[in-house]
């Protein structure tokens, strides 16, 4: 059975003839729901969505010629996934001109559909919606910038804050930002205390509730750099 129904996969190919410009690459971490060795922090389950994540980014990426996809396989590609920053699946890393360091682990199903089909369009384009000012001061970041935002997939605020993430990471080489599927990971989630979402949480130490205005975003980012 597809993961995509009729109307969104026609949806899905209008955008993507319209507004893809330049080719993007998917790289899709899997382990094809076997169990996994996982680092302490994070074991807790088998990889339960690994063959419905697969499969989401099959077909989205059979919706446009401009998207490549590439299915690594993360125990027998160790060196590729540590090398990736990957260390839980399933992942799904983007990249165009560049490596742009926007990420999901986790499937993004849901409302987070509409997160995977913005930041492919947006990896496109190489360029983000954010405002002159904001631009300007990610100038300033000199340092590596860890942004994960925590969702569940029936949370309509979340993909605001997963999108306004991702176009901070395409700002700034530096800034590297995640969505992490809350319910996937549950114990990344308890070691953030993570109880509503969206959480978004800043190398590690500095958090954000709910969906937040990019300034907000920018001044966290900027005193994770302090």
């Amino acid at each position: 059975m597809d993961m995509l129904g009729k109307d969104v996969r026609e949806a899905t190919k209008k955008r993507f003839e319209a507004e893809l410009t330049n080719p993007v690459t998917m790289r899709h971490f899997t382990g094809e729901q076997s169990r996994l060795v996982l680092p302490d922090s994070l074991r807790s389950q088998d990889c339960f969505f690994c063959k419905e994540a697969r499969q989401l980014v099959e077909e989205v990426a059979s919706l446009s010629d401009k998207i490549r996809l590439e299915v690594l396989d993360y125990k027998a590609e160790a060196e590729k996934a540590a090398a990736a920053g990957v260390d839980k699946i399933p992942a799904t890393l983007l990249a165009g001109a560049r490596e742009y360091g926007l990420r999901f682990f986790g499937i993004p199903s849901g409302y987070e559909y509409a997160s995977l089909v913005e930041a492919l369009i947006d990896v496109s384009r190489g360029t983000s919606a954010l405002g002159e000012k904001t631009k300007e001061a990610l100038k300033a970041v000199d340092r590596p910038v860890h942004i994960q935002v925590f969702i569940t997939p029936t949370c309509a605020y979340c993909p605001r804050a997963v999108r306004l993430a991702h176009q901070f990471a395409l700002e700034s080489p530096f800034i590297t930002a995640d969505m992490v599927e809350s319910q996937e990971f549950p114990k990344l989630s308890d070691k953030f205390g993570v109880r509503g979402v969206p959480k978004t949480i800043v190398n590690g130490r500095l958090a954000i509730e709910g969906a937040v205005p990019e300034d907000v975003v920018l001044e966290t980012v900027l005193k994770a750099l302090a």
